[in-house]
């Protein structure tokens, strides 16, 4: 066998290796897509035992998230990849951690369910405050991982300029439920715990955020972090 075939061989396999982890941080990802999901009808409906399941489902999203970590350092150790690899490796680690985060917020709505469910007088329209809010961040979310999955651009920078758009809304609702409390002290517990979900929804946004600013690190070698959007949007169409 010649060197060079040797070498193909080994940049093939590589190319497997990159493969199989961008795979597992989109099947993360769709555990916390149905999580969020889950979260959100559950808080929706008051469904207790819903909200029971996307507690106990995080362990998987946190099991997937120490497995890809460690083929991550495995392949850094074994492949020492440059330039565009490399990129690859730091944003799916990065990624990984947002996407964990993502799904400890969409417990902490489970539990905010839970604790209100049984209360008396409690029924299905008590958030309706926040439900436009959670469908807006379940999209960014899923844009977020298709931008991830097809390395898009365009999208990614849309979905940075729509947590513009999630921020406004939650300080909408923060202003609106801030003057309930205030017209009305005996509607301060239930004002805390839309808040509460609100906060949740909004870090889930912003995190959607972060995944778009590695895909452009990623495609680009340009960190985008802490940048306007102006310049998010200009690196996502400036050639390299």
């Amino acid at each position: 066998m010649d060197k060079p075939h040797i070498n193909h061989h080994i940049s093939q396999q590589f190319n497997s290796e990159l493969e199989a982890v961008r795979t597992r941080v989109l099947e993360m990802g769709g555990l916390v897509e149905q999580q969020l999901a889950d979260a959100l009808a559950a808080l929706a409906e008051g469904d207790s035992s819903l909200a029971e399941g996307v507690i106990t489902g995080d362990y998987r999203v946190n099991a997937l998230e120490v497995a890809i970590d460690e083929e991550c350092n495995r392949i850094l150790a074994r492949r020492q990849p440059a330039a565009s690899d490399l990129r690859l490796i730091v944003s799916v680690i990065k990624t990984i951690t947002d996407l964990e985060r993502m799904g400890d917020e969409a417990e902490r709505i489970g539990r905010t369910t839970i604790a209100v469910s049984g209360r008396e007088g409690a029924n299905i329209n008590r958030h309706a405050e926040i439900r436009h809010l959670g469908n807006h961040v379940r999209e960014m979310l899923h844009n977020a991982l298709d931008a991830f999955a097809r390395t898009d651009l365009e999208l990614a920078a849309r979905v940075v300029e729509e947590d513009r758009h999630v921020d406004e809304e939650y300080e909408s609702i923060l202003r609106q439920l801030i003057t309930f409390m205030m017209e009305d002290p005996r509607s301060i517990p239930r004002a805390l715990e839309v808040i509460w979900s609100a906060r949740a929804l909004e870090r889930i946004g912003d995190r959607a955020c972060n995944i778009c600013e590695y895909v452009i690190y990623y495609v680009k070698g340009r960190d985008v972090r802490h940048t306007s959007l102006e310049q998010v949007q200009q690196a996502a169409r400036t050639n390299r």
